[in-house]
């Protein structure tokens, strides 16, 4: 793939923010945080950014998408962007989320079970008696 001069120029917060899929709050934001190195600006303080950094705030946006918190995303983008890193590094990251999001989703089921046979046991009518407001009143 060639990438033109217009691809390659820099770009105003609006444009990166749109070619990434993040908003431009959220990308001052994952600046102020150190996610993205310091960018080149204007003579009048506009931020200009390459293509690298759209690639960056890419990268950003697909490991919230997956859930991964913004500690996680920083050593990820850190490992990202260094070539003699050990892949068993960024596993171990990966692998740690993967865990706490199966916990996340047994808890979840947890719930939904609780809550499912809460409703079948509640009667639904006129009847003050209710299931489930005595089972959250439960210390």
């Amino acid at each position: 793939m060639t990438v033109n001069a217009a691809q390659s120029a820099p770009v105003a917060i609006g444009e990166a923010a749109q070619r990434s899929g993040v908003s431009a709050r959220m990308v001052r934001h994952y600046e102020g945080l150190g996610l993205l190195p310091a960018v080149a600006r204007t003579e009048s303080g506009y931020r200009q950014y390459g293509e690298a950094d759209v690639h960056t705030l890419r990268f950003i946006k697909r490991s919230r998408d997956l859930g991964f918190s913004m500690d996680e995303i920083a050593e990820l983008v850190g490992l990202w962007h260094n070539r003699r890193r050990a892949s068993s590094s960024v596993k171990r990251i990966a692998q740690k989320h993967l865990g706490e999001l199966e916990q996340r989703i047994a808890d979840m089921q947890s719930m939904r079970n609780t809550l499912a046979h809460l409703v079948h046991c509640c009667h639904g009518d006129a009847r003050p008696d209710c299931p489930i407001l005595d089972d959250l009143s439960k210390v």
